[in-house]
């Protein structure tokens, strides 16, 4: 069971007082949970710990840089989202509601600031003969490992390239690399139809639930600077293509720590008793492992993206909401975006691999975003080490 501890003992550990621990409350830094006693609150002993060591690493560079790098402080400026007070916007606009209505195109206009007819332009991209005969020998594969060799291939150059200096220019026509990277997940010719309709028609989901695709997607579009984010402006940085930014990024989100949690959800959930979860996720627990999907820093009262992507699906699919809230019970712990795209695969009888895709294709998005605002800038992204090493 979740360790909980009362507000004295959290203000203890923190070295505050009552009044400045409710004020870490009010600023998202830390959830207060109910108590039996309504007047009263409890916290989490893990995250007040958590909280307390980020608090205790002080002013020194050498804990600064631990800092920026795990969690911490921005390191550059964007003007293209924003998480606050558990809050998710993009241009000011909060992500939540725009994903209840919004297409990935629509939310591709607004990021990279221009018409959604000019970034994704009525005829389809063209396919290569190298990309037709890729496809071919990638049909037995997994399609997430095909993903990555589909798109470098399918992607061209010169519609993204190093010598073109305008933003608004490269912006134009860049949706075909988000419909070139959705006909590399489905291993099909690229299409101009909306995204998520090419999604749902590859994967037999009918017209009405579709917009639960249109919804993941939007809801994947962009979370600031995650490392597959900030691996897309790194490579920006350097003058290099849009499509270099986006390849560099796939790669990234494919590690088992960013995209791929979704696989190591997939393969706990097939270990559990779809009626009763608890009992293996406390044997998990107790054996010192984690529970992957659930709890994210940025959100110390759940993931909002998560929330609202299963609210939509949850009526219709208890083993999720049995799940989660075994783990709720267990750990205090709320499912991340990641859990919530494998219940909507799972909800929909999407192939296996499908909520991965439904990541990369929804946050190429972002990565582009990223990728035009960092060249914006002309700035080459190239921080310093600290050594730590013998000295000379």
């Amino acid at each position: 069971m979740a360790d909980y501890i009362d507000a004295a003992e959290a203000a203890r550990r923190l070295g505050v007082s009552r009044q400045s621990l409710y004020a870490y409350v009010s600023r998202g830094l830390i959830k207060a949970a109910p108590a039996q006693d309504p007047r009263q609150s409890r916290y989490l002993a893990s995250a007040v710990d958590q909280l307390a060591e980020t608090r205790r690493r002080g002013r020194k560079p050498k804990e600064i840089a631990k800092a920026t790098l795990d969690w911490g402080m921005p390191v550059l400026e964007s003007a293209l989202t924003l998480i606050e007070d558990g809050q998710l916007s993009h241009r000011g606009r909060d992500a939540v509601e725009l994903s209840r209505t919004a297409t990935l195109e629509e939310t591709a206009a607004l990021l990279w600031t221009i018409p959604a007819r000019a970034a994704f332009p009525r005829r389809a991209p063209a396919s290569l003969k190298a990309y037709a005969g890729l496809l071919d020998q990638a049909r037995t594969a997994p399609a997430g490992d095909t993903l990555l060799p589909l798109f470098a291939v399918a992607a061209s150059e010169e519609a993204t390239s190093a010598w073109r200096s305008d933003a608004g220019t490269l912006a134009h026509g860049a949706g075909d690399l988000v419909r070139l990277m959705a006909a590399a997940a489905l291993r099909q010719a690229p299409a101009s139809a909306p995204i998520h309709q090419q999604l749902a028609s590859a994967w037999g989901v009918e017209a009405l639930q579709a917009g639960l695709i249109r919804q993941a997607l939007v809801l994947c579009a962009d979370h600031e600077l995650n490392a597959s984010s900030f691996t897309a402006r790194c490579v920006a940085s350097t003058g290099a293509s849009l499509k270099a930014s986006v390849v560099a990024a796939l790669a990234a989100l494919s590690g088992v720590r960013h995209g791929a949690v979704t696989t190591r959800i997939e393969r706990l959930w097939d270990t559990l008793d779809p009626d009763d979860p608890g009992r293996g996720l406390s044997e998990r627990l107790k054996a010192g492992e984690e529970i992957p999907g659930f709890g994210h820093p940025l959100y110390p009262n759940g993931d909002i993206r998560a929330r609202a992507l299963l609210s939509a699906i949850s009526p219709d699919f208890g083993p999720a909401t049995r799940f989660a809230d075994a783990v709720r019970q267990l750990t205090g712990q709320d499912p991340s975006i990641d859990f919530a795209l494998v219940a909507l695969r799972r909800h929909l009888g999407l192939p296996e691999g499908a909520a991965f895709l439904l990541f990369a294709i929804g946050r190429s998005v972002g990565w582009i975003a990223h990728g035009l605002e960092q060249r914006a800038t002309g700035q080459l992204i190239r921080p310093r080490a600290l050594y730590t090493g013998e000295r000379p």
